[in-house]
This record gives structure tokens, C-alpha cells and sequence, in this order.
């Protein structure tokens, strides 16, 4: 949450802009979601005054943050949802997570819905009890996978083992290794993307690149394939990341000019399209945890785990190889 005695003088420049939309572009750390709870809540005031996020600024006024918002406590309950479960034993599983599932519970929707049909949901009912670091609404989760990303995910089941495998991702210990298909042909055999990445000033759902500002993160690529057909070119990625920011992966590659297939938040197109045949679609990003290596919690033993592309994605690289 931001210092709650931050306090903005509108420029001359903000006149005319709504005051929820002012705010999220200082507020980089926060969603517009979250910067209007703020506001509906009484904790922002403008010349001493609570207002409404649409309140259009004219220049010159003092905007102050008086407090947080409080949230409704939200706690994830057992679902029965089918899981294709990798490994297990008493300290860890490791799950093939589809692409259309999200991790855990998100912010931007009501409870009924944000509390239904999420991976947590589905861990709570096959396993009942898993480590409580992550809080309630996360349980087990030492990271994460965007809801469109298929593969690979460990889960902790005590707190024990959730600390020592959290400290492995944060030393960078953890190899993780993701299958990719980009637009158009990589111009290298291989490469590092090192660009830091902070959230997008003003679509607040994209990360990007460009302010010159943010989380370090490096990403490896290697071509694994140069695909040439009716359709197009692509290429098939192996992608090693040393770390785990949102969107990473898919945020380095369209800075590249090559956005992941299906991406169509950064970029790629919604459709493919070739003279006399039928336009491809896929309804969810090409990118799939395909690989993970770690120590285990307890032994130490080096585990290493793999997830074979979904039936999905292979029928899509078949209809482009086709000719």
C-alpha cells in the first residue's frame, strides 16, 4: 500500500483527467481497482474533502492520502476439480496446470466468482491441508502461472517446506524452463533479454518495458524451431528465466517485436490467416511450463520434473507445419 501521508499538488497538465486515473499513474504499485476502493473508502481526500474516482481534476488542487482500504477477508474453499499431478509427497506436489485456470483468487471480481475454479481450490480438495505463509486466499502457493500459461507449478504442503523452496526462487536457484511460439522468425539462434519490468502507466492490466524503470528480470531464449508455411512465420522457443516477474516471458518477447501466439494483450494478432484455408485461432497464449528443477524441501535431492506440450498446442504447430 502507498505512505499514507502521500500528498499530491495536481499540475496544471492533470486538468481535466478523472482523479482514480490521476492517482493509478502515481501509484504504480497499485490497480486502478484498488486505487478506487481507495477513494470510495474516504482515504483520499482533495482539498480536504472526500470525493468520487470520476471527479475531474481542473489543476491546482491537494490530493491527500489519508489511510488503506480495507477489504473483505476472502478464504479459498475446497473445490472438486479434476489435477494432473506430476509429484507428490509429504512436503511438495508439483501440478500440470491447464491454461484457463487461475492460480488463486484475484482482486478484480466479486467473491463468488474470484472463489470458484482456481488451482487453490482444487489443492484444498485433493490435499486438504497445505502451508499457511501464503495467507488464506493463497495456501501452498510459492509462485505463480498466468491463468492463459499451461505447465508446470510446485505447491508446498507445510510451512517448512513452502520457506525453503520460497528461498530457492529467491536465490534464483530454481530452473525453469518454458516452451514458447513467437510471430515471425528470431533474427539470432539464441539470445538474453535483460529489460527491467514495471506496470503500464495507463493500461493497468500490461506490464512493459519501456519506462526505463522497474523489477530486473532476465530471460533466455534458444531457437528450437523455424516454422515457414501458408500461415506465416513463427518460431518455437525454449525460454530459461532467472526470474519470476508477471508477464515476464511474454512482456520480453513482444519488446523483441515478437509476441507470444495468441498474446493478443502485447500485441499478437487474434487470428492467423492464409489464402484459401481456414483462419487459426487459439484461445489461449503458446507458452507452457514445460520443465522445472529444484532441490527438494527436505532431502535436498535435485528433482526434475517435465510436462509434455497440451493436445492443444500440438494440434496447432500441426496445422502450421502443414502445407
Amino acid at each position: 500500500m502507498p505512505d499514507p501521508s502521500q500528498t499530491f499538488a495536481i499540475p496544471a497538465s492533470a486538468s481535466g483527467q478523472r482523479l482514480d486515473q490521476f492517482l493509478a499513474a502515481q501509484l504504480a504499485e497499485l490497480s486502478r481497482v484498488r486505487v478506487q476502493e481507495l477513494i470510495t473508502q474516504g482515504m483520499v481526500l482533495v482539498n480536504g474533502a472526500a470525493a468520487k474516482p470520476s471527479l475531474k481534476l481542473r489543476g491546482g488542487e491537494s490530493v491527500a492520502i489519508v489511510g488503506a482500504a480495507q477489504r473483505p477477508p476472502l478464504r479459498a474453499m475446497p473445490e472438486e476439480i479434476p489435477l494432473d499431478v506430476v509429484y507428490e509427497d509429504e512436503d511438495v506436489a508439483v501440478i500440470n496446470k491447464p491454461a484457463g485456470m487461475m492460480v488463486h483468487a484475484g482482486a478484480g471480481a466479486t467473491d463468488d466468482v474470484r472463489n470458484r475454479g482456481t488451482l487453490v481450490n482444487a489443492l484444498l480438495h485433493r490435499f486438504g491441508v497445505l502451508s499457511g505463509v501464503g495467507g488464506e486466499l493463497r495456501p501452498g502457493i510459492v509462485h505463480r502461472l498466468d491463468r492463459n500459461t499451461s505447465g508446470l507449478i510446485v505447491v508446498a504442503k507445510n510451512d517448512q517446506a513452502h520457506r525453503q523452496l520460497a528461498g530457492q526462487f529467491a536465490g534464483r536457484e530454481v530452473h525453469k524452463t518454458y516452451t514458447a511460439l513467437v510471430q515471425g522468425w528470431m533474427t539470432e539462434e539464441k539470445g538474453t533479454i535483460n529489460s527491467a519490468i514495471s506496470r503500464d502507466a495507463v493500461r493497468r492490466t500490461r506490464m512493459t518495458t519501456r519506462r526505463g524503470e522497474g523489477r530486473t528480470a532476465v530471460s533466455h531464449w534458444r531457437v528450437r524451431e523455424r516454422i515457414a508455411g501458408p500461415y506465416g512465420r513463427f518460431t518455437l522457443l525454449d525460454v530459461k528465466i532467472e526470474t519470476g516477474r508477471t508477464h515476464q516471458i511474454r512482456v520480453h518477447l513482444a519488446s523483441a517485436g515478437h509476441p507470444v501466439v495468441g498474446d493478443t494483450l502485447y500485441g499478437a494478432a487474434r487470428e492467423v490467416k492464409a489464402p484459401g484455408r481456414d483462419p487459426l485461432a487459439l484461445a489461449r497464449n503458446f507458452l507452457h511450463s514445460a520443465a522445472l528443477e529444484f532441490s527438494h524441501p527436505r532431502s535436498g535431492t535435485i528433482l526434475k520434473l517435465s510436462a509434455p506440450l497440451p493436445a492443444e498446442l500440438e494440434r496447432f504447430l500441426a496445422r502450421l507445419r502443414s502445407c
